[in-house]
């Protein structure tokens, strides 16, 4: 939902079933009114305000750093908070982390459509509480301590934020590369914090 004259962009990798709905059903019952207007997701791109007229420069530029991508296996583990710092209770991503930084960087390369800073370093993770009462995000921490979850990611999406203030799916981009083998790190892999614009909803 972007300010007049422009949409609102996100891009991530999709936490697929079954997880993905429980995720976000769980997260909808520890009180976050977000919940369903945001697919259970590891954020690439924080919601971004982009004008409509660059979506197919935007869309080439997502397919080429999907074609250098590899599939790799991406596990979820356990439960963590950015709080103080941020309002978030997230579930952990435990494997997986060094490739979502690899393909983030390139997703906001400085020479390309979608450069842009984030407001705090990049950390990948899947949010399962935001800005809601301190009380239900200590739930949402302990409730999901022993949550688990692993699978292949084979590619990520582009996501628009309608007026209503959902996220919906526009396109998927499958990676190119061989399955099995993890993109070359330009970083070595650290997990921090991953920004977003306040007015947004919690990636």
């Amino acid at each position: 939902m972007g300010t007049a004259g422009t949409v609102t962009l996100g891009v991530s990798i999709a936490v697929p079933e079954p997880y993905g709905s429980l995720l976000q059903e769980r997260r909808a019952g520890f009180g976050d009114p977000a919940a369903h207007g945001i697919p259970t997701h590891v954020t690439l791109l924080p919601p971004t305000e982009v004008d409509p007229a660059a979506r197919p420069v935007i869309e080439e530029h997502l397919a080429a750093v999907a074609a250098a991508g590899r599939a790799f296996p991406m596990r979820l583990s356990g439960t963590d908070t950015f709080r103080p710092l941020s309002p978030v209770v997230f579930v952990q991503v435990v494997e997986g982390g060094s490739a979502c930084r690899w393909l983030q960087e390139r997703v906001r390369a400085a020479d390309g459509p979608l450069a842009r800073e984030l407001q705090f370093p990049y950390h990948p993770h899947v949010t399962i509480a935001h800005g809601i009462a301190e009380e239900a995000m200590d739930t949402a921490y302990a409730e999901l301590a022993d949550f688990e979850a692993a699978w292949t990611t084979t590619g990520f999406a582009l996501y628009e934020q309608g007026e209503d203030g959902v996220w919906r799916l526009q396109r998927e981009f499958r990676f190119g590369g061989q399955p099995g083998q993890p993109p070359p790190l330009t970083t070595v892999p650290h997990q921090v914090d991953l920004g977003r614009r306040p007015a947004a909803p919690a990636p």
